[in-house]
């Protein structure tokens, strides 16, 4: 416990959680469209500017967990409450405050039928996903990592495509399936440890038998959450089916919850089992990125094309993560923050496009620039993020990844360099269709361009891909110390463990 900084006076952590679920549980009684949208909103404000605090308050030259509450739940069965933060959880846990008001504005116009109950989802859905990057209680964490299944369920079955149950059951089938993986490694860890404490767990003398098959009930709950390839093929089908509000949040947050998960537990928890089974990792990373990048180039639909960018993003995440080193992880943990901003403004552009042509298939975007200056405007800047040019976010975020793989293999990181240049080739022919299209565009006299509303949604987001790109430090010295103590920790147990593992680079 002497790792918790524990916070005296308010509990801010516990307040952010419940306080989407609280204005959830206030649309019960409270019914009417026009009231839904407006206490969606305003809760989710609030929370996003309460939240803020968290950064001012938080001091970056500390890896204990910060803003902490304990409070005992199931003495019985060593259950606590108990909640905090690190360098790790901080930036996470703000992309996720930060992200929903935007996802109730971008649901404005969008969602007609049913809207009190979809933003009650929305609402339902902030409480679990803050809670999963603060709990340090692994039964307080399973229960916030599953109480996401049901909304993002409800969300694509209910006000998704044409497709939605295909799309719903398979997105719930492969979650739930990693979710009893990951059961199974809880109360197996519990049975070694005596504790739920997650910080309990970590950097304890288990035998690699046990570290290895907990690792591996812990990696395939989360390469299906992130997903990983092969593990990915629930992925395009859930955004294209998915309202746009439902897309964003699984791009910007939900994904993220994955590598988190390898980040927090895999590492510490398991670090001989880690070390032995790095490379494999590692080349299943470098497969995602070339058969995200591959296959998002022969896409038509937008959607079903960031869908698969995203594979190839997050493979350069779990690349970042796995090869064990400082710039690595730095590179990937500020890289899924940079693919939270550049793939949710992406996909809430793909939404504003469908709301005035009812399709999301390129061949009738065409051309749309002569009569949307402002949205391709949005567009190219969003896109040029995406594949990483020099002066947005993502350059930085894949810059740190690949110095980080090329410390560990060189063979490695060139492999991972085609990601990069597939990345601009289908980013710059989807720019180039939309923008100009070709000499038999179809007639797109009839569209407006975006709005005020549509406007204010995505100019945060292009704040943050050139504040990131531009001036990334604050980002960087935020998670430094976290990182670089969890570095020395593995260093340390390498040197005083004798292991039959991959030779450390």
């Amino acid at each position: 416990m002497d790792l918790l900084l524990i916070k005296e006076g308010f509990p801010l952590l516990s307040f952010l959680i419940f306080l989407p679920l609280a204005g959830a549980l206030v649309l019960l009684f409270y019914r009417g469209e026009a009231f839904a949208r407006l206490w969606a909103l305003l809760i989710t404000s609030l929370t996003a500017v309460c939240s803020l605090p968290l950064l001012f308050g938080f001091d970056p030259t500390s890896s204990k967990y910060q803003f902490a509450e304990l409070y005992t739940w199931i003495p019985r069965l060593k259950i606590n409450y108990i909640v905090g933060m690190d360098g790790i959880s901080i930036l996470l846990v703000l992309l996720t405050t930060l992200i929903m008001p935007f996802c109730v504005l971008a649901s404005w116009k969008y969602i007609q039928q049913r809207v009190t109950p979809f933003m009650f989802c929305l609402l339902v859905m902030e409480t679990s996903m803050i809670g999963v990057f603060v709990a340090l209680d692994f039964v307080l964490f399973y229960i916030f990592w599953e109480f996401m299944l049901i909304p993002m369920y409800l969300l694509i079955a209910v006000w998704g495509g044409p497709r939605k149950a295909y799309a719903s059951i398979k997105f719930f089938l492969y979650t739930l399936a990693g979710s009893v993986l990951l059961l199974v490694a809880i109360i197996a860890l519990y049975l070694k440890s005596g504790s739920f404490f997650i910080p309990e767990m970590m950097w304890q003398p288990y035998s690699l038998t046990f570290q290895v098959l907990v690792f591996l009930a812990f990696f395939l709950a989360f390469a299906i959450k992130v997903p990983m390839f092969p593990f990915h093929t629930w992925l395009p089908a859930a955004h294209v089916e998915a309202p746009t509000a439902g897309s964003v949040i699984l791009a910007s947050v939900l994904l993220k919850m994955g590598t988190y998960g390898m980040l927090r537990f895999c590492l510490p928890i398991t670090p001989d089992a880690t070390m032995l089974l790095a490379q494999p990792i590692l080349w299943l990373s470098i497969a995602g990125i070339l058969y995200g990048g591959f296959t998002a180039l022969a896409q038509q639909d937008m959607k079903k094309l960031i869908a698969y960018s995203s594979v190839g993003h997050m493979g350069f995440v779990t690349l970042g993560i796995f090869v064990l080193n400082s710039r690595g992880i730095e590179g990937a943990l500020l890289q899924m923050i940079n693919h939270g901003v550049t793939t949710g403004a992406l996909f809430l552009c793909v939404g504003m496009i469908y709301e005035r042509t009812h399709s999301r298939e390129l061949a009738l975007a065409t051309g749309v620039g002569k009569y949307m200056p402002w949205f391709v405007t949005f567009l190219a800047f969003f896109s040029l993020s995406s594949f990483g040019f020099p002066g947005t976010n993502s350059f930085i975020g894949e810059f740190l990844v690949l110095a980080g793989t090329f410390e560990y293999n060189t063979f490695l990181a060139l492999a991972a360099i085609p990601g990069a240049v597939l990345a601009a080739a289908y980013m710059l022919r989807m720019l180039q269709k939309i923008v100009w299209g070709g000499t038999a565009n179809p007639d797109q006299s009839y569209l407006t361009d975006i709005g005020v509303r549509e406007i204010a949604v995505l100019t945060p987001f292009l704040l943050f891909v050139f504040w990131i790109g531009l001036g990334p430090q604050p980002f960087l010295d935020l998670m430094h110390t976290s990182v670089s103590t969890l570095i020395d920790q593995l260093h340390h147990w390498q040197q005083h463990q004798q292991v039959a593992a991959v030779p450390w680079h």
